[in-house]
């Protein structure tokens, strides 16, 4: 009788997110997240928002504790407190401080560059998971008429899903995904003549403003990152700059020209 896989735990997750996962069980998860695309989405979202963390608070992190929080300083002032105690209280100290002002900031949205840092942070892994995919890369296919209609639905924006024949790449269709701090992002996918796959994911941008276009990349994947309108962007693909700097440019020149209609 063939042994019956283990189930896949939360801490199996978490651990999978924070890049501690035991190589014997990278391909279990991999596989399960491939088939439940809404946990798929969460564990995104984790590496997203600790990619935010690192970015934000890496170097607290190794900043040296001040002599006057000593877990023995704090000990010899506090005698109804061990030792053991102190220490924590250090710790609690400085995880916390890090943590709550972390907090504050995600809470009230960050900055449009760091709303865009994460979304595409989110984009790459979300990229990675389903580009590997071969039954099942897509949760709606792109000849049914109520895909960009519904996705525009769940980000509370009008979308569309552009036209790049010009750049090789045709549309195979959509999913939705949970971006950052649990936002609806709609998750677009195009393959080009080589069998090679280009993603664009939007949502809706936490704050008024624009950026200019953000290169991110992660291993052999890139990532084009750019607010407008409104809308937070990303284009992911094989790791070529200049090639995924021109899709990301026919993205915005189709919002361009569907925004100039309106006028």
């Amino acid at each position: 009788m063939m042994p019956r896989e283990s189930p896949i735990t939360d801490e199996e997750l978490h651990a999978y997110a924070d890049g501690f996962l035991p190589t014997d069980r990278v391909g279990a998860v991999e596989e399960y997240l491939a088939a439940h695309p809404d946990t798929a989405s969460r564990v995104a979202a984790w590496r997203a928002q600790a990619a935010m963390i690192r970015d934000k608070w890496g170097k607290v992190a190794e900043e040296k504790v001040p002599e006057r929080l000593q877990p023995d300083r704090i000990a010899m002032r506090s005698r109804w407190f061990g030792r053991k105690v102190a220490a924590a209280a250090v710790i609690a100290f400085v995880v916390g401080a890090a943590a709550g002002w972390f907090g504050r900031d995600f809470l009230l949205g960050g900055s449009n560059a760091e709303i865009a840092r994460a979304l595409a942070d989110a984009a790459v892994e979300a990229h990675r998971i389903y580009v590997a995919e071969v039954r099942h890369p897509i949760e709606v296919r792109a000849d049914e008429a109520h895909l960009v209609p519904w996705l525009s639905r769940r980000v509370g924006q009008p979308l569309k899903a552009p036209d790049l024949a010009p750049e090789g790449l045709k549309l195979l269709g959509g999913r939705l995904l949970s971006g950052p701090r649990g936002i609806a992002a709609a998750f677009f996918m195009y393959e080009g003549g080589a069998g090679e796959r280009v993603t664009l994911t939007t949502a809706r941008a936490m704050r008024e403003g624009e950026t200019a276009f953000q290169w991110r990349a992660a291993g052999d994947i890139g990532a084009v990152a750019w607010i407008e309108g409104g809308l937070a962007f990303v284009v992911a693909g094989p790791a070529e700059h200049e090639r995924l700097d021109r899709v990301a440019r026919r993205v915005f020149d189709a919002y361009e020209v569907a925004s100039n209609e309106k006028k």
